[in-house]
């Protein structure tokens, strides 16, 4: 007799287990939501530091923690509001980048949400020219205008 109980038990247990809806993994793209993710910079001039402004929204029902910031790398700096964005207000995530070597770029703005295990991307992009090739762009775009 308590076998049969055990084994009725366990089947409704079961039952009711499988038949829980099961929420995937909260996602920050519900939380907040950015004007843009990406934004190229173009040609800039080695070591003059440029930085752009991401502008995001609360979107969702509760105030959201921007619990970290971090790049790709050494040569971009993200700051962040530190504390919490009520619902339905806007804030912005500022990515610095100190364009020291020349080259393009193509660089990685990682948000993490608190409570919220994978980080949002942002993205910045250019080409960093060094002096003489800046100028020579930079004539370039002014004798362009001047001949229309």
């Amino acid at each position: 007799m308590k076998r049969l109980l055990f084994t009725f038990v366990a089947v409704i247990a079961t039952t009711f287990a499988i038949a829980q809806k099961t929420e995937g993994p909260l996602k920050a793209e519900n939380f907040i939501s950015f004007k843009e993710m990406k934004h190229d910079f173009g040609k800039v001039k080695q070591g003059v530091p440029v930085s752009y402004e991401f502008t995001f929204e609360n979107v969702s029902d509760k105030p959201v923690v921007i619990e970290n910031s971090w790049a790709s790398c050494g040569c971009t700096t993200p700051t962040w509001p530190q504390q919490p964005v009520a619902k339905g207000k806007s804030n912005t995530i500022k990515a610095g980048f100190n364009a020291a070597a020349a080259g393009p770029f193509d660089k990685t703005v990682y948000v993490k949400l608190q409570g919220i295990d994978a980080p949002l991307e942002l993205k910045i992009s250019g080409e960093v020219l060094n002096a003489e090739a800046y100028a020579k762009y930079e004539a370039s775009k002014k004798g362009s205008k001047g001949g229309k």
